[in-house]
């Protein structure tokens, strides 16, 4: 029983940091560790040690490919080719059609782009389609934050949802086809349909956004731009399919399938076609990856001092116990690990950091229950952007950017992300009725 306590004290201590003390997370998992490493009575000369392994140990795994990642989606940004897919999509649907571009549009374009970074570039799109059609900005620009938000919680190469296939040692091309499975549907549910009700609400979006954008043809091209943009999904996905389809080629293709070779194949891709052949030079193409570094470097120090807890909770022996209770419970393995993260969301905020803290804690259950380990990534995921709230930058930026009232944001931006952690969970459970 004072294992549990000790997790609970050490996560809440956690919690204190970020949340009120407003501690660096980094410092804030350290020294969280090293208080539940007391309590749960390991030996003082092996706190350091086992601390230092575990952040070594997740971002080993990780870093590669999340940094690849980061500067593929900046890359897809600072050329335009976002831009190219969303005005090739709003005019190829048509006016009537609007939602539904918007739709397509946040999940394209969130497959790359980190969340931050599609939401700032997004805006102005919104807006000046909202000045051609007269539509409220939060009922047309919801579609597409919602396709952004899922992209964010559910599919790799996202951090969070990255950190959760190396936790629970899932395989992040099946977890990628799975999360298309999953996270469909729930758009579908939290983007066009919700919106529908969102009609009433009028915000006053800032004047700053309703800026003159670039002209279509210094853009590229509409196939160039979604070809490259929607490559390491496509690799990842393909590889994946045919491995299930032939096992016997699994070891002939475990190179080409890798998660960091895929990233630095679309990666190069994306420099010649996004950048040379568009007559960018390569130090300029490098300038917008050095940014990219620069701009995921927290996310990182956050896996990393996650990476630290978690390993902690591992070396003491409590993991094995709580992971050994957690099973006991009458409740479905999924529905405990979106629980865990649905906590640690409404406690700290970040969608990142519920993600990341809740594998340490649902590591042991994976192992135990012998749950499908992909499928406990999209619940987890799920878990983690379940109501957004005054803790979350997210809740802030969409307030503040389309001028609205409090009651306004809860009522839109915090019952989008509900319904997002809710149906992504309806969705996995049904999922996991016809996977093993």
């Amino acid at each position: 029983m004072w294992n549990v306590v000790s997790v609970v004290l050490a996560v809440g201590l956690l919690t204190l940091m970020i949340a009120w003390g407003k501690v660096q997370p980094l410092l804030a998992f350290v020294v969280a560790a090293v208080v539940a490493a007391v309590l749960l009575g390991m030996p003082a000369a092996k706190i350091p040690g086992a601390i230092e392994k575990g952040i070594g140990d997740l971002l080993g795994s990780l870093v590669v490919v999340i940094c690849v990642g980061a500067v593929f989606g900046k890359l897809i940004a600072d050329s335009g080719a976002a831009r190219r897919i969303a005005t090739s999509l709003v005019s190829g649907l048509g006016p009537a059609r609007i939602p539904i571009a918007m739709t397509i549009t946040g999940f394209v374009v969130g497959m790359p782009l980190y969340y931050n970074v599609g939401f700032v570039l997004m805006i102005p799109l919104i807006f000046s389609l909202v000045a051609q059609s007269g539509r409220p900005a939060v009922a047309l620009g919801m579609p597409l934050l919602a396709g952004l938000s899922i992209a964010h919680g559910f599919l790799p190469p996202h951090p969070s949802a990255t950190a959760l296939v190396a936790a629970v040692h899932a395989d992040i091309g099946t977890t990628l086809v799975y999360g298309l499975m999953v996270a469909i549907p729930t758009l579908i549910i939290a983007g066009p349909l919700f919106a529908m009700t969102l009609t009433r609400i009028r915000g006053t979006p800032a004047q700053i956004f309703t800026t003159a954008q670039v002209p279509d043809h210094e853009l590229p091209g509409a196939f160039n731009s979604f070809a490259t943009a929607l490559l390491p999904v496509v690799l990842l996905a393909a590889l994946t399919l045919v491995t299930l389809a032939r096992p016997d080629l699994a070891k002939p293709l475990a190179f080409l399938s890798s998660p960091l070779v895929v990233m630095l194949v679309s990666y190069g891709v994306a420099v010649v076609s996004l950048g040379l052949a568009r007559g960018r030079t390569l130090p300029q193409v490098m300038g917008s990856a050095q940014e990219a570094l620069r701009e995921i470097a927290p996310i990182l120090l956050i896996i990393a001092g996650a990476g630290g807890l978690k390993q902690v909770l591992t070396d003491s022996g409590v993991s094995a116990q709580l992971g050994a209770q957690l099973a006991s419970l009458p409740v479905p393995p999924l529905l405990l690990g979106w629980a865990v993260a649905t906590v640690i969301r409404i406690c700290l905020g970040s969608a990142t950091v519920a993600g990341v803290t809740a594998a340490g804690v649902i590591e042991p259950l994976v192992q135990t229950t012998h749950c499908n380990p992909n499928l406990m990534v999209l619940a987890v995921g799920a878990g983690s952007l379940m109501c957004s709230h005054v803790n979350d930058s997210g809740f802030w930026m969409f307030k503040e950017y389309f001028g609205l009232s409090l009651k306004d944001t809860f009522r839109s931006w915090s019952l989008m992300e509900t319904l997002v952690g809710v149906f992504g969970l309806i969705f996995v459970l049904i999922l996991s009725l016809f996977i093993s």
